[in-house]
């Protein structure tokens, strides 16, 4: 890693030739492989634009100029070259973020890392440039060609096409992916523009020839560069982008720095908006990743570096017990389709898509198309199945509120990575679902405890056609079945204070994959003398009818929900006790309203006060104050002791953002 060590900014790759830069090429791949096998994290995209990077920050100047990357899991390379070089808690608390971060480095802008976004941030940076008269410095947005599948993209698009004279370079880095192999027309598009890259050559030559013929050749010429636009689309329709008034540069070997380096410097003269199309091959250089044909080693856990293979196996997850489940329902319902955006695989679709091809749609980067077309699907007399991250149905709201329920239209979205994901950062989080749901009325929402809830659970989403509902459930490795004891409504209780009643001090009402985090509760304030009941609602929305009338046979009422605390399951529950006249305490634990940092997610639900022992104490705390008492040690002694299940597996793959 000779040249790689000596790289501590930028600047520094000015000082290097020809040569040495295809040496630190290498040298990069090599790091990338051995540093990300160990932690995991997004090894394909970045051994894709490792010449990409390397030669962005030899034309442009960061962090005057300003590179702006969507998605940002492809911006390892860029924090090696701005001077990160120690990857060994690559994703990990008080290591590197796996996407770009403003505490790690000024040359950080975007850390949001939902696709398609970049080029509304390049419009506002360049129009901000503009306004403060800032004339000698750059914006350039690096959009991966999955990313523009996304509407966001375009509108910003026809936006950034209007100002002529506004210098904006966009970076097209076009490796027919997004998770998967890129769809849709947008993509086909691309393919076109790939295999026409002698375009320039070809018009050369008929320039060439035609000057040279007597007579009629000069006019013939003339005539011809007239219709040169006409010429243009028939030989490499680039004029999808010249149409919206931007300059084309390309397709361009992503992987040739002199080549990259020469286009970028044509489009940072331009004194206006550029498109610059790189042709870049993820997981290049790294056998197993180019031979894996599902994702090329997108987002990895802990592998073996010789052979690609992951170090340790895991259990079954909760993504694979839906994606079972599903391909079941297919078989038993004709009527049953299914919609991804762009992560058919990351969703648990795939043994569906395999079995039923013509019943599955991959929409692209557009949460919000796909909602409005399940809608459709609906009215049409089908029940649609909308896989999702939780974290990024936030970008379809609207859509869930005013096409989907309004029309009271039976669509099933099933949210994956649920609550606290931990080590890929704020951004993929998925903890505002069940709140921001809360207000759609009729929409119902379902949090199954463990993998025998998600089968069932289910399979009674897409027997309501009325209405929509949701099913969420968390991250990783789905643990052991969590048996009910009895029923009250349509709630499944869980644990009985020791005399068999429904009376106790606490009801602990629990919420999806944090039942087996509520017993351990129950077991904590049994040995305080604190009896309590555990109750399942297992559907959260509406809350359950029988919930306020269980409620007056406890003293305090305690919700625990892996959501944001405002305006989640608690304030549901709350709601619904006032509205019963109810008049009990009540103690909501969730997640609080701030961004959480990266780390495993057991380290994050310890830093916010989700854990068992500290549950147990502040509802300790509580009982003891309505018995006018106080409350030596106790809980404390046996928090210390206490184990947090639900620890991450090892070798978890990183989530799946899009490029």
């Amino acid at each position: 890693m000779a040249l790689l060590t000596r790289i501590r900014e930028p600047r520094d790759l000015d000082r290097l030739s020809p040569e040495q830069l295809d040496r630190l090429a290498a040298e990069i791949r090599t790091f990338l492989v051995d540093a990300v096998s160990k932690t995991g994290g997004h090894l394909g995209p970045n051994l894709g634009v490792v010449e990409l990077t390397i030669a962005l920050h030899r034309v442009f100047d960061s962090p005057k100029d300003k590179v702006l990357f969507d998605t940002g899991h492809q911006a390892y390379v860029h924090k090696l070259l701005t001077g990160r070089q120690d990857f060994s808690r690559l994703r990990a608390k008080d290591g590197l973020s796996g996407y770009p971060s403003r505490a790690e480095s000024e040359h950080d802008v975007i850390e949001n890392s939902h696709a398609s976004t970049v080029l509304g941030w390049a419009d506002g940076l360049a129009k901000a440039n503009q306004v403060l008269g800032r004339d000698d410095r750059h914006v350039v947005a690096v959009i991966g060609d999955g990313a523009l599948t996304g509407g966001m993209a375009w509108e910003a698009l026809n936006n950034i096409a209007v100002a002529k004279d506004r210098p904006l370079v966009i970076v097209v880095n076009d490796n027919e992916r997004s998770y998967a192999p890129t769809i849709g027309g947008l993509a086909n598009h691309l393919a076109t523009l790939r295999t026409t890259d002698g375009y320039e050559r070809f018009l050369a030559r008929g320039k060439d020839l035609l000057e040279r013929t007597p007579v009629v050749g000069k006019p013939l010429y003339e005539t011809l560069h007239g219709a040169k636009k006409g010429l243009k689309d028939f030989i490499a329709p680039q004029g999808m982008f010249e149409d919206l008034g931007l300059k084309y540069v390309g397709p361009i070997d992503g992987h040739d720095i002199e080549a990259l380096e020469s286009a970028l410097q044509r489009a940072k003269r331009f004194n206006g908006p550029v498109i610059v199309h790189c042709l870049t091959e993820k997981g290049r250089g790294y056998q197993p990743a180019e031979q894996h044909e599902a994702d090329r080693f997108h987002g990895i856990g802990v592998i073996h570096p010789d052979t690609g293979l992951p170090v340790s196996a895991s259990g079954a997850s909760w993504t694979s017990v839906f994606g079972d489940e599903m391909v079941a329902l297919g078989r038993e319902r004709e009527d049953i389709v299914a919609i991804t955006a762009a992560m058919m695989q990351p969703v648990g679709l795939g043994k569906f898509a395999k079995e039923f091809p013509d019943r599955v749609y991959d929409v692209g980067i557009a949460e919000q198309h796909a909602a409005t077309s399940a809608a459709g699907l609906a009215t049409g007399g089908l029940h649609p199945v909308f896989a999702v991250y939780a974290t990024f149905l936030n970008r379809a709201f609207d859509q869930v509120l005013m096409d989907v329920a309004l029309h009271k239209c039976g669509v099933t979205f099933v949210l994956d990575r649920a609550g606290v994901t931990g080590d890929d950062g704020a951004s993929h989080n998925g903890m505002w679902d069940m709140s921001i749901l809360q207000v759609v009325p009729g929409l119902r929402i379902a949090a199954p405890r463990d993998a025998d809830q998600v089968r069932a659970q289910l399979r009674e989403a897409v027997e309501v056609d009325d209405a929509p509902t949701v099913v969420r459930y968390s991250k990783g490795t789905v643990g052991p079945a969590v048996e009910a004891v009895g029923r009250v409504g349509g709630m499944d209780v869980l644990r009985r204070p020791a005399d068999g009643t429904d009376r106790a001090d606490v009801l602990i009402v629990s919420v999806g994959a944090l039942a087996p985090m509520c017993l351990e509760i129950a077991d904590l304030l049994d040995k305080q003398g604190i009896s309590s009941t555990v109750v399942d609602p297992r559907w959260v929305k509406p809350v359950d009818e029988a919930l306020p009338g269980l409620a007056r046979e406890h003293r305090v009422v305690v919700t625990v929900e892996d959501n944001g605390r405002v305006g989640g399951v608690g304030s549901a529950v709350a709601q619904a006790l006032r509205d019963a006249g109810v008049d009990l305490p009540l103690r909501d634990f969730g997640i609080p309203p701030r961004f959480l940092d990266h780390a495993s997610r057991k380290e994050v639900m310890a830093e916010i006060g989700l854990t068992a022992p500290d549950i147990a104490r502040q509802v300790t705390g509580l009982v003891a104050k309505l018995d006018g008492t106080s409350v030596e040690g106790g809980v404390t002694e046996a928090a210390e002791a206490a184990v947090l299940p639900g620890a991450d597996e090892p070798g978890e793959p990183a989530e799946a953002a899009r490029d």
